[in-house]
């Protein structure tokens, strides 16, 4: 299904993580394309500070903001129910995440929330608004934000890894349920490549050269979209489409060569991950 059979039919962009950085450029693409955002976050003054700015920016557009923790199944059940008896929702943006440090077998607090956050809180909206949107039988989209880090798993935070692992599976059993219930619902993974979002600024102040803006990644998102991709792998100013597709090859070949676990970190292959890595980006 391309985007514009969503977007000809008006509706709802329910939008979690709507605050800052790519939920509040998505928020304000759907807007500029027919929909009305309902902009979802924990954070009220920003949440309200998105919202003026789409209102200004598409005065035509309604826009609603919650205030609700995508880990809380119940409250977003709670929200899902109450926008079905108003309008129907076109598309389900589940982009509410978060990151902090982890290890392998310590860090039980992190992993935790973590979990309850990336992962749940994507089921979660998956379970309160996706059945409204088969029972309505018109088109609509779920997109479920990802993260190459749940493809390639480079070493760090693996909770953040494992996570967002989940949410790749996730998505992917949800286009094929989708798909096999015959319904006008589609799904779809978006994996952005280096944002320069909000959390980055905490740190960096300046935007570095390497990154793409939000409103680049969203670009990005839509124009996939609307070529009917499921799998919508970013690039940025630094990776290449090529490179990524060299980097997820060679994740996947470590199982189909049996070499050992996350090898192109290990030291004795990181000459032949350098070569195949050249090799992609000059074919």
């Amino acid at each position: 299904m391309h985007m514009t059979h969503v977007t000809n039919q008006g509706g709802l962009a329910v939008v979690t993580g709507a605050a800052h950085g790519l939920g509040a450029a998505a928020a304000l693409a759907w807007a500029s394309r027919g929909l009305d955002p309902v902009l979802i976050d924990l954070d009220p003054d920003a949440l309200d500070a998105t919202a003026t700015r789409i209102r200004e920016a598409c005065p035509e557009r309604q826009v609603q903001t919650r205030v609700c923790d995508v880990a809380d199944g119940a409250a977003l059940c709670a929200v899902a129910d109450e926008l079905a008896a108003t309008a129907p929702v076109a598309v389900l943006m589940n982009n509410a995440g978060m990151a902090r440090p982890s290890k392998s077998w310590e860090e039980p607090e992190a992993w935790a929330q973590i979990l309850a956050v990336n992962l749940m809180g994507v089921l979660n909206g998956q379970m309160a608004f996706v059945p409204h949107m088969v029972r309505a039988a018109r088109p609509a989209m779920v997109i479920n934000t990802g993260s190459k880090q749940g493809i390639t798993m480079p070493p760090g935070n693996p909770a953040y890894n494992v996570s967002k692992a989940g949410v790749k599976a996730m998505t992917e059993a949800l286009a094929h349920d989708l798909r096999s219930a015959e319904v006008p619902v589609t799904a779809h993974l978006f994996v952005p490549g280096f944002v320069y979002s909000n959390m980055i600024a905490r740190f960096v102040p300046e935007k570095p050269a390497s990154a793409w803006t939000p409103e680049q990644t969203v670009d990005y998102l839509l124009s996939r979209l609307e070529a009917g991709d499921f799998y919508v792998l970013c690039p940025d100013n630094d990776v290449t489409p090529e490179r990524d597709k060299a980097r997820v090859a060679w994740a996947m070949g470590d199982m189909l060569k049996n070499r050992p676990a996350l090898s192109r970190w290990h030291p004795d292959w990181a000459d032949a991950f350098a070569a195949h890595e050249r090799n992609a980006q000059d074919s």
